[in-house]
This record gives C-alpha cells, structure tokens and sequence, in this order.
C-alpha cells in the first residue's frame, strides 16, 4: 500500500507539473546572439558590440555573442535571420532606418514584419563630411560644387538605399539637381567608405556621427553639417535646416528578435533590453559615442516602423530609387 501511496503521489505530481505554467526565464541567465547584418566598423556593428558589451557588464545576459552577416543593406543577414531565428529565445537582430530602405529598393523577400520588435534604442545624427584636403569648407561651397558638377561629386556611404543615400540624394536635390543623377558609392561598412574618404576617392560621405567622429576630432575628417533639426551638444556642425536647407533625417536603430517566438521569451528579453538601456553604464556609452536615447518599448517601436516604412518609401519614391 505503501508502494501505491507513493506512486500515485508521483503521478499526481507530475500531472500537476503538465498544467503548472513554465518558471519564468530570468534575464541574468540569458546566452544571446546578435546578428549585425553588416561589416565590422559600421553602426550596425558598433549597436550590437555595444549592446553586447553593457548587457554582460550589467548582468542582464549570461552571454552574447555577435556575428556580422553583411550584404544589401542588411537584407542578407534578415533573411539568414528569420530562417534561423524562428521561436528562438536567444537570437537577436540589429536594424535601422537603412534597412527599411534596402528592402524597399531591393524589393527583399523579407521585411520587418517578419521579426518580432523588441525596443527602438539609438538615434545616431548623420553627418555630411569632407577629406581635411577638401576645398569645400562649408555646406555651401559642396551644395554650388554639386550644381556645377553633379557627376563629379562622388559620395560615399553606406548601402544603396539607406539612410547614407537619402541623405545625399536629398542634398543633391535641395542644390537644384536631379536626385536621380547623384553619385553615389555604396560601401559595406563604415571601415570601407571611411578608406574611402581618407584616401581622398571620394568628394564627401554620410555616416552616422559617431562611426566618423575620432576621424572628425583629429581632423583627418570636415564635417559640414548633421541632419538632426537641432543642434546637438558636444558636436560643433551645425543642423542643415540652421544652414537654410530644409532636411531632418534621424539615423534610428532598434534590436529585434526572431519570428514566432513566446510571449514568456519576448517578455524576458524586453526586461533585459530595458533594464540595459535604463543603465548608468548604457547613458555613459552613447554620451561617449555621440548617439542619442531613443528608446521605445516593443509596441511603441512596431507603430514606428510601420509609419518610418510609409515615410521612406516616399522619399525614395520621390528620388527615383523606388517605384
């Protein structure tokens, strides 16, 4: 009888376990990949080594790891992404503006409504910059030299389509010209067209402050103006709209997770993120890259991207890069 007692105790248990809800995953047990869908050097890179590096001083992941999948604007490393990532409780992906861009004008299998959005975290100023041996010394001098001579303005920037490109083409239109006919080189990483600007092949680029800023400060590099509506503390260019040319454009990046995945594992990396972000160590670290907080939480983020995807389009739609 004892026997029996005992044995239908285990079995009640373990029918009660069935039913019982799993025990909550606990952000501090976290063994994360991130996916940077781009080369090392470039923002997308920096994002998640940065966001690796105060996720693990904080103690709200065991571990991350990065890995880097370059190509076409970051659709390359989304489509690797959404086939691998499927209901995974520890694979996350960096994207931005750029990468809304690339899918629409490389018209990808795959869009951000395929992953599931986790937190908006930066808004990095774009800056338009010069080689130190440049003769352009103001955004005035490169806007005339782009109505002189449009082809023979050469600009370096990200991929096709990103946010590097609808900067120039906006500049490019706002001089008078045709923001079709802008010439444009697109680079993989920041590392490659910022070569390409010291080794003076190029007439000027668009990053993100922050990829270019020690270039900037040593003086290798002259930055001409930034594309926030206000002047930033810290950054001595000025705005485009305070030099008379009406252009904003916010350089935004958010972390995403794979599709399908549980609502428990959703939750668990939100607390993570947020709690990162929220950080003394977090605040110290985008002050010292130039990047803003530009934090929103997983639902205020999808309503942004749906709004940031009709807006692009139509500005690419507007100089000719999409239909």
């Amino acid at each position: 009888m004892t026997y029996l007692r005992s044995g239908l105790a285990s079995a009640w248990l373990m029918a009660a376990a069935a039913i019982l809800p799993a025990a909550p995953v606990h952000a501090q047990d976290l063994e994360l990949s991130i996916t940077a869908p781009a080369g090392a050097g470039g923002g997308w890179d920096s994002a998640a080594r940065s966001l690796q590096d105060v996720m693990m001083k904080t103690g709200n992941a065991h571990s991350v790891q990065v890995m880097n999948v370059p190509g076409a604007g970051g659709t390359v490393g989304l489509a690797q992404f959404v086939q691998s990532a499927k209901g995974s409780p520890n694979q996350m992906l960096v994207g931005g503006i750029t990468m809304v861009g690339a899918i629409i004008t490389n018209k990808a299998p795959y869009n951000l409504t395929n992953v599931t959005p986790i937190a908006r975290l930066t808004g990095d100023p774009l800056v338009i910059v010069v080689p130190a041996s440049s003769p352009y010394q103001t955004m005035a001098d490169l806007m005339e030299g782009i109505k002189k001579d449009v082809g023979h303005t050469i600009w370096a920037g990200g991929s096709a389509g990103g946010a590097d490109h609808i900067l120039a083409a906006l500049v490019t239109q706002a001089a008078g010209v045709d923001p079709a006919k802008v010439n444009y080189v697109a680079y993989s990483g920041g590392g490659e067209s910022l070569a390409a600007m010291l080794g003076g092949q190029v007439t000027a680029g668009v990053s993100g402050y922050g990829e270019w800023q020690g270039q900037i400060e040593s003086g290798d590099l002259r930055a001409l103006a930034i594309s926030y509506p206000e002047p930033i503390e810290g950054i001595s260019a000025q705005p485009l709209k305070a030099q008379g040319v009406d252009i904003e454009l916010v350089n935004w990046r958010g972390i995403f997770a794979g599709p399908e995945i549980s609502a428990e594992d959703k939750a668990a990396l939100e607390t993570a993120v947020q709690k990162t972000v929220s950080s003394p160590e977090w605040k110290e670290l985008i002050k010292a890259k130039g990047w803003s907080d530009y934090y929103a939480p997983s639902a205020e983020f999808t309503s942004f991207i749906a709004s940031e995807d009709t807006r692009v389009h139509a500005i690419l739609k507007s100089i000719g890069l999409a239909e």
